[in-house]
């Protein structure tokens, strides 16, 4: 191997970690070309994700609409797993970062992953019909070739704890609002509409949208790739986790386990029994060894 010029060994080592997001210098912090300083107290949180992620600022209407997502997952109470991994994080001494990195880890494919997915679900039906496939048909192949490979339950419909879930209903409205100012086409509330109704005629029940598919209608309406679904949907409940870390501080406690020590945990194991019961018990056992 020939060595390099020091003229091109430096280039590729800036060239290493080559971003297009930020550009920092002394005295200088651009983001995607914008000054911080022009962004402070001139853009909300929503642009800033939506710059950082995208490239461009969105428009107001755009930017209200991703804030109405993240603002309806910030929290579900310490049933969540993640959650109450935090305050029981808190309560075995760890501090904030790690209540908080402990909590995040839990939010993978069962818990946190189902906006995610369901935005897979939507977008492959979507890309569907967008090639002239009917659409009932083309939710029914996806959602029968999504059970064949991950089960019967479909991320985003139906909910273990609410029959109807408060937030998803107020998120679709805003959906219509948005998509009657012309800021959303408004195309995949009806693809989950009809995977809704798909649900209905295979199973005998309506499982309505929950949180999971509100939230993957409004991101896939805004143009989101599936894949950051789940980060969305972790910078929103980061802020439950940190709420109920900090709360867990204040209240104190050590060693919170999952449920009061009061309350005895079912042992479904054998029954009583000994090693051995007497000497002679003890010579048949080494024997047998």
């Amino acid at each position: 191997m020939s060595a390099k010029a020091p003229e091109q060994l430096l280039q590729d080592v800036q060239a290493w970690w080559s971003t297009a997001i930020i550009d920092i210098q002394p005295g200088k912090i651009e983001v995607r070309g914008y000054p911080i300083e022009d962004l402070i107290g001139a853009v909300s949180f929503p642009h800033m994700i939506w710059l950082v992620l995208r490239g461009e600022l969105p428009s107001r209407e755009q930017a209200a609409l991703l804030e109405a997502a993240l603002v309806s997952a910030v929290d579900h109470g310490p049933h969540a797993p993640s959650i109450a991994i935090s305050r029981m994080a808190v309560s075995c001494g760890l501090g904030v970062n790690g209540a908080m990195a402990s909590a995040i880890n839990a939010l993978d494919d069962v818990h946190g992953g189902a906006g995610q997915q369901c935005m897979a679900l939507l977008s492959a039906i979507a890309a569907r019909t967008g090639r002239g496939a009917n659409e009932s048909a083309a939710v029914d192949e996806v959602l029968d070739r999504f059970i064949a490979e991950n089960g019967s339950i479909i991320p985003g419909f139906g909910h273990r704890f609410h029959a109807v879930d408060p937030r998803a209903g107020k998120l679709l409205a805003l959906v219509r609002t948005a998509q009657r100012q012309g800021t959303v086409s408004g195309r995949f509330p009806g693809i989950a509409m009809s995977i809704e109704k798909s649900l209905q005629r295979r199973k005998g029940l309506r499982l309505p949208m929950n949180i999971d598919a509100a939230t993957a209608v409004i991101y896939c309406e805004l143009g989101f790739a599936p894949e950051l679904g789940r980060g969305l949907f972790i910078l929103s409940r980061s802020v439950g986790i940190l709420a109920h870390a900090w709360e867990q501080m204040q209240q104190g406690g050590r060693i919170k386990g999952p449920m009061p020590p009061e309350i005895p945990f079912k042992y479904v194991g054998p029954a009583h029994r000994r090693l051995h019961a007497g000497r002679a018990d003890r010579k048949q056992f080494e024997e047998e060894r």
